[in-house]
Parts: structure tokens; sequence; C-alpha cells
């Protein structure tokens, strides 16, 4: 029996559309900081259940909604960065903010619209009992449309949202299940098929309730999936490598509206020395992303070899986030990077730059925006997309500078010669919202599919230590001058992720859409028959 006959109430288009909002912002609060991740299950089924039998034009309006609560609620934080922080009139940072909103709600419209569009239409058609709304549906989905179907357009969508236009991988439902049971696909996965297995419970809750007669085998088959995912997080990838490392990450807490001020420049860079000089027997200290609020050229003569002699005489390697400044043919280039003291010097220069933020997009058309937004070295050139990791303290590490690490196939890129991985970020730009939270989410994921432990040094916080299953083992409070001292184990071996990364998940997502198509032309077939 379709939901919608069970329940006459949800035929109701303005009704249904409002609940359709409501799951969407009931959403992020399956992501840290909450991180009640059973929500990332109930609200997709919610959806599910609104597109049972919806015209595509009506389905892709639910999603739109559902989008708007998703992003309204768990990306508003944009605002603070654009209004708070970059001087953006709250006239101009809104309407802004509401435009993006609406652009990343657009993907599951065009999931609601292409699921009921390859679905097709049955001759038999009945019509909601609202007369003044109209609406038409068709017969029951069969179970691989919800089960199968739904999932794996849900995952493909995703996956398009982490690469186009630079690409945005926020609330990627894979990662409100860092803590949940089903986090033992990620090594075999990565985030993108943990997002699927979510997706395909969504569409079994939604089954049990449409089809009450079979509740019982879509139960089963859920306990049962949910139950792979907590034994395949018994699995062990990865093995230790060496003697664990004694660190020290630095959390300097700088005022943004201080650390581009040359005023308060001397004042920053001892700040972060006298931190570093209080460390003894550790062999990494880590220091924030552009944690020096000046080029390296612009610091006292003197300072770097400072440095050096410190690291050189207590035997300890330094990570720090500078600014780099190279002039080529009568052109400065800039590049926000990460600088290797000690015995084996290097530099890691950002690739992966964020749009607004470090360069500006279509320039032609948006050269307008800089007079009414102010974010300082906004202007940067991109690091090579593949650098080799950094030797540090004898091992190599995969560093990622700010939401870098956000993106599983970057990070992989330095899969398996590294054995541990390094991420410096600033997140001061988003104060005291969720934003750190999701972005520290974000990175223990990256831990869990590599089997690699993860130091997180970052201005305000969060800075943290992640051991190689996901697992964070300290953290400092947020918006306090202090450094986290601990120990990391580095590892050796690949994940199937590291093998593999996001091809078998994408492939196999393909591969369910080419079969539904098939099923579902079939059965429109023989409905016209009947």
């Amino acid at each position: 029996m379709d939901i919608l006959r069970r329940y006459p109430s949800l035929r109701r288009p303005g009704w249904s559309d409002f609940v359709a909002l409501t799951a969407g912002a009931v959403l992020p609060l399956a992501f840290a900081p909450l991180g009640v991740f059973p929500l990332a299950v109930l609200a997709p089924a919610l959806l599910f259940a609104l597109w049972a039998g919806a015209t595509p034009g009506r389905a892709a309006w639910r999603g739109f909604l559902f989008g708007l609560g998703q992003f309204g609620v768990g990306v508003g934080w944009l605002y603070i960065a654009l209004h708070e922080f970059g001087d953006m009139h709250a006239l101009l940072a809104f309407p802004m903010l509401l435009l993006f909103i609406a652009f990343l709600a657009g993907y599951p419209a065009l999931l609601g619209w292409l699921q009921a569009r390859w679905r097709g239409w049955s001759r038999k058609v009945v019509y909601d009992t609202d007369e003044t709304s109209p609406e038409r549906i068709a017969l029951p989905a069969p179970w691989w449309h919800v089960v199968l179907l739904l999932p794996a357009l849900w995952v493909l969508l995703e996956w398009v949202r982490g690469w186009f236009l630079t690409g945005f991988p926020w609330l990627d439902l894979g990662y409100s299940q860092i803590d949940g049971p089903l986090a033992g696909f990620a090594p075999l996965l990565g985030v993108y098929g943990l997002s699927a297995v979510t997706a395909i419970s969504a569409g079994l809750v939604t089954q049990m309730v449409r089809d009450r007669p079979r509740a019982v085998r879509y139960l089963g088959v859920l306990l049962l999936l949910w139950f792979g995912g907590w034994a395949a997080g018994q699995a062990s990838w990865v093995e230790p490598e060496g003697k664990p490392l004694r660190v020290a990450l630095v959390q300097g807490n700088v005022e943004l509206d201080k650390k581009w001020s040359t005023h308060y420049r001397s004042e920053i860079v001892q700040r972060y020395a006298d931190l570093t000089l209080a460390q003894h027997d550790v062999d990494v200290v880590v220091w924030p992303e552009a944690a020096l609020p000046a080029t390296l050229e612009e610091l006292q003569e003197g300072f770097m070899q400072q440095l050096e002699q410190v690291a050189a005489e207590r035997q300890m390697e330094l990570l720090i986030g500078v600014l780099e400044r190279e002039v080529i043919d009568g052109r400065r280039t800039y590049y926000n990077s990460v600088l290797s003291i000690g015995p084996h010097p290097g530099v890691y220069r950002k690739h992966h730059l964020v749009p607004f933020g470090e360069f500006l997009p279509l320039h032609s058309l948006l050269r307008w925006l800089p007079d009414y937004l102010y974010i300082p070295m906004s202007d940067f050139s991109p690091g090579a997309a593949v650098q080799p990791g950094l030797r540090v303290a004898g091992r190599i590490a995969g560093i990622s500078i700010c939401y870098e690490d956000a993106f599983g196939e970057q990070v992989r890129r330095s899969l398996p010669e590294a054995t541990f991985l390094v991420n410096v970020s600033e997140d001061a730009w988003y104060g005291d919202s969720w934003a750190p939270h999701q972005h520290q989410q974000m990175a223990r994921m990256r831990s869990l599919e590599n089997g690699r432990p993860m130091l997180r040094a970052t201005n305000t916080g969060v800075t943290a230590i992640i051991d190689h299953r996901g697992v964070e083992l300290a953290r400092i409070p947020q918006f306090r001058v202090e450094v986290l001292q601990g120990q990391i184990q580095p590892m050796q071996g690949k994940t199937p992720f590291v093998r593999f990364g996001n091809t078998p998940v994408i492939v196999g997502a393909l591969l369910v859409l080419g079969i539904t198509l098939v099923r579902s032309r079939r059965r429109n077939e023989t409905e016209r028959r009947i």
C-alpha cells in the first residue's frame, strides 16, 4: 500500500512541502557538533516518502525545499565570514548567502526531478482529493526504485557537488556516520560509500512504512547492513610504522581584526616564537595556516635562522603555516604554504584554493565584488596538483591546508607513502558557529578512510590529535592560546579506499542507474498493456 494512501494528509501538497522543508532543516543536526547520526537516515527517508507518486515538478520542488532547509541551517555560518569578518554590508551579504543556498538546494531538486522522470508514468493515474491543488500520483514505486535508485542518484549528485565549480562537499551524508556503526565502511568505500549505505538505510526505512506486509524483510536487511558496518570496523587495514612521535600543536588564537594589521605583526610573531621555545622533548611542532601574518621576506631578518637553530638544538621539526611571495617576470605570485624546518627542509603549497577567499572565480563577471568584500591576501596562485609529502621526523607527512582536507581524493594522493597526515587551518572566519566542528568531522573522516593519524593545528580551534581510526584523542578548547601535546603512531599499509579511491562507488552507482532504467522501461511497457 502506498504511503500517500495510508496517510491522506500527506497528499496535501502544501503540507507535504512544509514537511520536506522541515526534514531538510533537521538533517544538519546529524552532523557535528550535535552528531545525532540516526537523523541522517530518518530525514532522507521522509523525503523519499514525500517523493512517492509526485510529479517530476512537485518532486523537484520538494527536493528544493529540503535543500533550503538542509543548507540554510547547515551552512548559514557563511554569513559570519561575509558580514562580520568580510565587512560586506548585510543588505548584500544576506542575498548572496541566499543565492548560494539556493544553488546548493538545486542538487536535491535535480535528484527529485530525475528520480520521478526515471520512474516514468503509468497510464493508471489518480488525483489528489484537494481540488484546489490537484496532484497526479502514479502507481507505487517498486522497492528497487527506493532502495537502490534513489541512493545511487544521491551519491552521484554528492560526488558532482564535490568537484563542480571547484566543489563544496559540506554536509555529505556519510560524514554524519563517523561515530555510528556504519563508519566501518569508510576505509572500504570512502565517504561516498558511507553516504550510499546511509541512503540505502533511508530507503529501507521508507519501504518498511510503505510495504507493511514485507516490513520484517526490510528491517532484516537494514540490521544486516548496520551489523556489516560494525563488523567492517573491527578489521585492521594498516599497521604501525616505527615508534610513536611526540607532537605539539600551537593554537595562537589571534583575532582576525588584528592578524593582518602590521601594527600587531611583531606581537603575533613573538607569541608563536614563545610558545614554540617553551616546547621540549617533542619531535614535531605544528603551527596553523598562515600563522605568521606576513610573507617570508617581510619577516625580521634572522627570524627564520632562529627557528632553524632551535629546531637543530632540540632535534625537532617545525611545520609552520606561512605566505610565500615569488616575483616571476616582474609579476608577484603568492602561495599559501606550509614550510618544514629541520633536517629535511621542504615546502607544500596549497593547491585547492577557496573561491572568493583565496581567488576570484569568473573574474570578468565578478571583478566588482572585492569592492564590497574585504578578505586580505585573497589573490593566491595554486600549488602543483601533485606534490611530494614532506619528510618530517624521519617520516613522510601528507599535508593539506584549510578545507583541502574536505576532498578525500586529494588527501589520498599522498598515500601510501605518508605515514601520518597534517592539516593546518584558519577557521576563525566562522566565529563560534558549527563550521569548525563540521570541518573537524571531515578531517576525522580523512584519517578513517586512509588509516592514518592526523595532526590538526588551527588558529582558534578546533586543534586536535586524531588517530588512524578517526577517533579524536585530544583537543584544545576553542578561542584559547594554548599548545596541545601528545603522541601519534605513524601507520603504514593501504586501506581499500587508498587502493581504489571513489571509483568503485561511482561505477557502482552508474551501474545501478543503468539497470534500474532498463527495469523501469520494461515495467512501464507491461503497465501499458494492462
